[in-house]
């Protein structure tokens, strides 16, 4: 099979990056021809704001590169990760009408949130999801607290769905979680597109030493990963049990200023791949206390592989990836009484520890390893193909939309 994987990459690398390099190294080491169709965020840098709204809208470079491609390389799959801003909703248009089905992973909820975390004013906030106009996220400026970036996005995502380019021009959606898919079903997404499969590891780590020498968090230092409620609890627990913070981010200083003042606490902006996994073997538990729903963390995913139980919110996703009492412990998000107890429990109990990191580990295996995922993407590929196949025909007001883009 020859597929075409496109992406467009962040200033700052993150998950999607990640996944986007996984996959096609996974399906070009099961012998299919890969092709990579990508932009980069650090070109926006050189384009004016009017430029930036009519390429996030319709890319016509875009467009008629990838129909280009496609078209030379007869791919039969065109698999996209973030088209946002760069690449556009323009290239669904220019995969099919060079003949490839169309997959969409969503990896975060952009299409039903401007700022496309479901996160505002220090909890989770799903206001917009189902509206025609999402108001309330353009009168907060929920998208990078600007009110002329969050009206483009959302200008961007409504057209789109107005006319029909998620519904009519993609033949796959692939969700992360149960619960993701859930919220793309209640705002419209045709429920027979939306499929589910995890993220995964290439290669498996195995089970690391039961150490158990602090407890970690790795992750970007925003308010929605609810870091400030662990600063909180570290406070109360003590210095027999420190905590390792790894990541970077918004809230930098502050954990900078109570790792210089706080004896239990230590952090690190980053490490390299090597020491990244000795941190996680050494760690008693991974913590997750996110304020918002999450997509699908690699860390806990990568924290299973190593045997190593997770404290999580108990909200969204995190509600699901993690079994409270079987591979971890849940806790009410945003509660520093919650999370202390959950800590306390665990620190004191290696017994337990070691059979949430069994169970951990098993789940690892079972849903998450690079076979089990190669499976699961043939099939939402074969699903694919099928809808593109069954010929169904675009609209004619879309047609007509596309074919006046085209002339432009």
């Amino acid at each position: 099979m020859t597929i075409i994987v496109a992406h467009n990459h962040y200033q700052r690398p993150g998950g999607e990056d990640v996944v986007f390099r996984r996959e096609a190294a996974l399906l070009e080491a099961h012998g299919h021809r890969v092709i990579r169709f990508t932009d980069h965020n650090d070109r926006i840098r050189e384009m004016s704001a009017p430029g930036l709204l009519g390429a996030t809208l319709w890319n016509q470079k875009a467009y008629r590169r990838l129909l280009r491609l496609v078209k030379k390389y007869r791919a039969e799959i065109v698999h996209f990760h973030n088209t946002f801003p760069l690449l556009s909703p323009a290239c669904y248009y220019a995969a099919r009408r060079g003949g490839a089905a169309v997959v969409q992973t969503l990896h975060n909820y952009r299409l039903l949130c401007p700022g496309a975390t479901f996160f505002r004013e220090g909890k989770a906030c799903d206001a917009c999801s189902r509206r025609l106009l999402p108001w309330p996220a353009i009168h907060r400026r929920c998208y990078r607290g600007s009110l002329v970036a969050t009206a483009g996005v959302s200008a961007t995502t409504r057209v789109h769905r107005f006319i029909g380019t998620y519904s009519r021009q993609v033949d796959a959606f692939i969700a992360l979680t149960e619960f993701s898919r859930s919220k793309f079903v209640e705002a419209g997404l045709p429920e027979s597109r939306l499929h589910v499969k995890s993220i995964f590891l290439m290669r498996d780590p195995g089970r690391g030493p039961e150490e158990g020498r602090y407890a970690l968090f790795v992750g970007r230092l925003a308010p929605e990963k609810g870091l400030s409620v662990a600063l909180e609890v570290w406070r109360q627990v003590g210095a027999s049990l420190p905590l390792r913070i790894v990541g970077d981010g918004l809230l930098a200083p502050q954990v900078e200023c109570e790792a210089a003042t706080a004896g239990n606490v230590v952090w690190e902006r980053r490490l390299s791949h090597e020491e990244y996994w000795r941190a996680l073997e050494g760690a008693a538990f991974l913590i997750v206390p996110s304020l918002w729903y999450e997509g699908l963390p690699g860390v806990v995913v990568e924290a299973f592989a190593a045997g190593r139980p997770v404290i999580a919110s108990r909200i969204g996703s995190l509600a699901e990836i993690v079994r409270d009492g079987e591979t971890g412990v849940l806790f009410e998000p945003g509660s520093p009484a919650a999370l202390a107890a959950a800590v306390e429990r665990l620190a004191g109990d290696p017994a337990e520890r070691r059979r949430l990191g069994e169970n951990a580990r098993r789940e690892y295996l079972r849903r998450y390893t690079a076979e089990e995922n190669y499976c699961r993407l043939m099939q939402i590929y074969q699903a694919a193909l099928a809808v593109r196949h069954a010929g169904e025909a675009v609209a004619p007001a879309v047609q007509a939309q596309e074919e006046g883009w085209l002339a432009q």
